[in-house]
Formats: C-alpha cells, sequence, structure tokens
C-alpha cells in the first residue's frame, strides 16, 4: 500500500524515474535473473528454490510479486534504496538494504558530523587549561587529608605526595577572556570558537578502562563506541566511504581497536583505520592481474548469493556483509583520492602544519619522524572526510602519560606534545568555519582523564591519573563558542560547580546530532542496551547555543 501511495506523490515519480535509470544503467544479470524450476513441473508452473519449505516459498513468493510489480529486477532493490535514503522506507523495511542508508533522527539535528581528537594519556589541564594560582602558592606542601579520603590514585602515595604548582604562563585570550597557557598559542587564537569544559569526572583511573569509559560508556569489552552508535541510529552520509574513520599519529593507543569496536552491534557500524600516506585501507587494492570488470562480475554472484540467504534468514551480519563489499568496491578509487592532498592549496598546507619539520629529539613512545606531519595530517583529512559526508571521524594521538619517566617527562614532553597539535587542532577549527562547515561539525578535544595536583616523583616530577576532575574542548555543531563551564577547586582536585560526568557527554553529543540517548537502544542477550547505560545522564543545556 505504501508503494501506491508513494507512487502518487511528485517526490515518488521523481525516485521511481531515478529507479528505472538505475536500472537502465545497470541491468540484471543473466544469472541473477534465473530461476530453478521444480523436478517434474509443469511447463510454466511457478518456480521454486530448491529444498525450500511450500509455506516459505508462498512468503518468498509473495514478496518477489510484490517487488516485480512494483519495478522489476535491479530497479525495485534501486528504488527501495533510494525510498531508504529519502527516509520513505525504513532500512528494515528493505530486504538487503544497505544498513549504512541515512536515517532520520529523533527531532531536528544541530549537527551533521563529529570529530573527535583523543589524546591518549590524560592531558594536564593545570598545565594547559586551568590555571591555579593558590597551587603555585602552596607548591611543595601536602595535600589536606580530607581532600584525599578514599580517594584512588594509580601509582601516587598519598601520605608522601606534595603539591606541585604550574611553571605555565597563563594569559586570557579572545572577546571572552578564555584562559590559555603558553603551551597553546595557535587554540588561543580560536578562544572565541571553543567551549571549554572543566569540570568533567569519570570512573575509571587507568588507561584502558578510562578510554573503554570514555569511548563505549562503561569499562567492558564488547561494547559499541560513540561512532558505532551514532552510525547505527544515523547512517552515513556518504556513499564511498565509510560513516566512522579512524586515523592513528604516535604509536597507537593503548586500547587498540576496542575503541573503535562495534560490541553488539553489526560490524558494519564498526570503525573502518585509514591510514594518512601509501594504502589508506590495507588490502583494498584490487589483486594484480584481475580487471576492475571481472572483479564487479565476482561481487554481483557474490551478493546474490549473500542476498540469497538473507532473505531465508535475516541475519544483520549479512546485510553488514554486503554493504561491506559494496563499499570496498567504491573506495577503491575514493579512499586513494580522499589522502590525495595535491589539491590542497600551499596556505592551507601552511595552517595546518603539515610540512613542519619534527623536533630535533630521540624517537620516544609518541615520537619519532614524521610526527608533526602526521598529526597535522590526520587534522586536514578529517575535514576532508565530513566534507565528503563522513559521519564521525576519530583521530588518536599518544604519549600524553607524563608521569615523570624517561618519555613521560612532563617539563620535558608535554611542551612537545603541545607544539604538536596546537597549531594543527586550531587550524581545522578555523578551516571548518571559512568553508561553513563548523555549524554542522562537532569537534571534540580531550583525553580519558586528567592529571593530579599533586607531583608524582620518578626519574623526574610528573602528575600522576586523575579522576575527579579534568578538561575537554568542544567546538561547532550547535555549542556555545567562548563559553568555560564548570569550575573545579582552588588545587584543581574535583569539581565544585557544574560537575559534568562522561555519560552526560554522552548524552550531549548525541542530543546534537538529533538523538534522545534513551531512545537510542538495542537489544543483545535479552537486555536493552545503550551508550549512557543506566546511569542518570544528562544533556547539558547551558553549553548549546
Amino acid at each position: 500500500m505504501l508503494f501506491f501511495e508513494v507512487f502518487r506523490s511528485e517526490p515518488g515519480a521523481q525516485y521511481a524515474a531515478r529507479a528505472i535509470r538505475l536500472q537502465k544503467d545497470f541491468p540484471p544479470s543473466a544469472a541473477s535473473c534465473a530461476v530453478r524450476t521444480r523436478p517434474g513441473a509443469k511447463s510454466g508452473a511457478e518456480p521454486r528454490l530448491s529444498g525450500m519449505h511450500p509455506v516459505e516459498h508462498q512468503i518468498q513468493q509473495t514478496r518477489r510479486e510484490f517487488f516485480n510489480t512494483t519495478a522489476s529486477g535491479l530497479g525495485a532493490l534501486a528504488l527501495g534504496s533510494l525510498l531508504t535514503q529519502e527516509g520513505i522506507l525504513s532500512a528494515e523495511t528493505v530486504a538487503g538494504a544497505d544498513p549504512l542508508l541515512p536515517k532520520a533522527p529523533h527531532f531536528p539535528a544541530k549537527a551533521k558530523n563529529c570529530i573527535f581528537i583523543f589524546f591518549e594519556g590524560g592531558p594536564s589541564q593545570m598545565d594547559l587549561f586551568d590555571p591555579k594560582p593558590k597551587l603555585n602558592e602552596l607548591n611543595g606542601q601536602p595535600l589536606p587529608d580530607s581532600m584525599t579520603k578514599n580517594v584512588r590514585f594509580a601509582f601516587i602515595r598519598k601520605e608522601t605526595a606534595k603539591l606541585m604548582g604550574s611553571p605555565r604562563k597563563f594569559a586570557k585570550h579572545g572577546q571572552c577572556g578564555m584562559d590559555f597557557s603558553d603551551l597553546l598559542p595557535h587554540m588561543a587564537k580560536q578562544a572565541d570558537d571553543w567551549l571549554m569544559v572543566r569540570s568533567l569526572h569519570t570512573d575509571q583511573f587507568n588507561h584502558h578502562p578510562g578510554q573503554l569509559v570514555l569511548h563505549c560508556g562503561r569499562a567492558q569489552f564488547g561494547l559499541p563506541t560513540v561512532g558505532s552508535w551514532l552510525n547505527y541510529g544515523l547512517g552515513s552520509m556518504s556513499r564511498n566511504l565509510p560513516g566512522y574513520v579512524v586515523l592513528n599519529s604516535g604509536r597507537g593507543t593503548s586500547g587498540g581497536a576496542s575503541l573503535w569496536q562495534s560490541g553488539f552491534l553489526p560490524s558494519t557500524y564498526a570503525g573502518v583505520l585509514f591510514r594518512n600516506q601509501g594504502e589508506p585501507v590495507l588490502n583494498l587494492k584490487n589483486p594484480p592481474g584481475i580487471p576492475m570488470n571481472l572483479q564487479r562480475k565476482g561481487l554481483d554472484t557474490l551478493m546474490e548469493l549473500n542476498q540469497s540467504r538473507y532473505d531465508q534468514i535475516r541475519d544483520p551480519e549479512i546485510a553488514s556483509r554486503i554493504a561491506a563489499y559494496e563499499l570496498a568496491f567504491r573506495m577503491q578509487s575514493s579512499a586513494p583520492e580522499l589522502i590525495d592532498l595535491k589539491g590542497e592549496d600551499a596556505k592551507t598546507l601552511e595552517m595546518y602544519g603539515v610540512d613542519r619539520p619534527d623536533p630535533n629529539i630521540k624517537a620516544s613512545r609518541g615520537g619519532g619522524p614524521g610526527q608533526y606531519k602526521s598529526f597535522a595530517t590526520n587534522c586536514l583529512l578529517a575535514r576532508r572526510l565530513v566534507e565528503r559526508g563522513v559521519r564521525f571521524v576519530q583521530l588518536y594521538d599518544t604519549n600524553w602519560d607524563h608521569h615523570g619517566g624517561p618519555t613521560e617527562n612532563l617539563e620535558k614532553h608535554l611542551p612537545l606534545k603541545a607544539k604538536d597539535v596546537d597549531q594543527a587542532s586550531a587550524a581545522l577549527v578555523k578551516d571548518l568555519k571559512q568553508r561553513g562547515l563548523l555549524d554542522d561539525t562537532i569537534v571534540i578535544w580531550g583525553g580519558e582523564f586528567g592529571r593530579t595536583p599533586m607531583g608524582e616523583v620518578r626519574e623526574s616530577t610528573g602528575r600522576n591519573h586523575h579522576i575527579d576532575a579534568f578538561t575537554m574542548w568542544f567546538a561547532g555543531g550547535g555549542f556555545k563558542g567562548g563559553v568555560t563551564h564548570g569550575v573545579t577547586d582552588e588545587f584543581g582536585f574535583g569539581a565544585i560547580e557544574n560537575p559534568v560526568h562522561v555519560h552526560d557527554i554522552h548524552a550531549t553529543i548525541l542530543n546534537q546530532l538529533g538523538i534522545d540517548h534513551e531512545k537510542l537502544t538495542f537489544r543483545s542477550q535479552g537486555l536493552d542496551f545503550r551508550l549512557t547505560g543506566v546511569d542518570p545522564a544528562k544533556v547539558i543545556k547551558p553549553i548549546m547555543a
């Protein structure tokens, strides 16, 4: 009935015309049209798939008749796909429809895409964004027992810990008067575009569990990440690139692929790891000696087999497999074009600092040849990805774990890491804004937790992991610019005004993209799961534009 109503409408006629054009351009192969007749059946008898139960056959036959009377062959599939793209049919309505086709949000969205720049290790908020004059004044003194009671730390010994002020110089920037240390001069110039949330807290004080909480909502393996939930809830706006792309700089995260997994969601919603040079996706190229047309025929045959099986059992992983094969085929041209920066003008490359020379230091956990170029290139690629409709772009950068060891020296390595990311991070926001993309794109900047106001003595003095107060940055996507949200105490130990949990951040990000975090669920093992879990979570309305 829905199809007849659609065809009576003006848009419906347009969709039908497009479907017919697709059918002419891509006619079904002989194999796809072939049917099998029951052995011994009379001429003209109904064809039937061998071994099919009569009831199942009737269901399949009714389904075939429905599609065949609407439009035939691949034209019907094309029509179904187009109707799904336009939100007239759900992806589940069309057999074998691409699970990444765009889906309607719960309510009008303020953003379409999200770029999450994640700094593994926990950037030190007291040395970058949250100045504490009192902490500097009491440098070297013990923290009051009342503040450390029942508080757990990863390594530091509370009974011997001493307060440690910051050697960094802070100044206020922009019309908003936002605080930045001298380590972030480029980001400071964009002060009026940033939203700074100073009062974050989380649940896990070790790296991998903390990363899982930030990405998945809980410190548990097998849960979908933020990007996977968004692709599941909204689909992808790109037909030639994945809806969820991951880029690494440095050594890679300690959490690895668990930070871009799809968990119990179908695998099509997982992040796809890209490289910023060479072959962007490993094993994507056509094998030597196999022409494109032959590969296309092979994929068509494989799709027919997968489609047949999907029609029988409706396993979403089969739909994911079909979509993955087709996307990989299209990516053979789109992915190399994405990482080819020849079309970018010299001014843009200079703004990001793509060709900056590396610092003259011995390679460490986050160092080595090409480290500055790698992060800058990833930021530029992030802009290029959202331009092409990619829903969620995840950037990972490492070596922010500054305890005080030989490769994690707060005094030496924090300035190097800040110089690594400062210019490109600011350039990304500026570039998006200049191109009219920032309003539709959320940019997130931060790590899994913060650092302690007490020093941790190893080979040098650094800071330990801290979950009770840390800072993250946001820009674009319906967030207020030039606003600082939340206040920490005079030592930077805990939030005293507008505390924000990681779950609140998740709920707010989903909200900006048009999703009610309580309604975005997936049933697994008899339970309805959601990103924000069962713990209280709220949308942070004061930070919305």
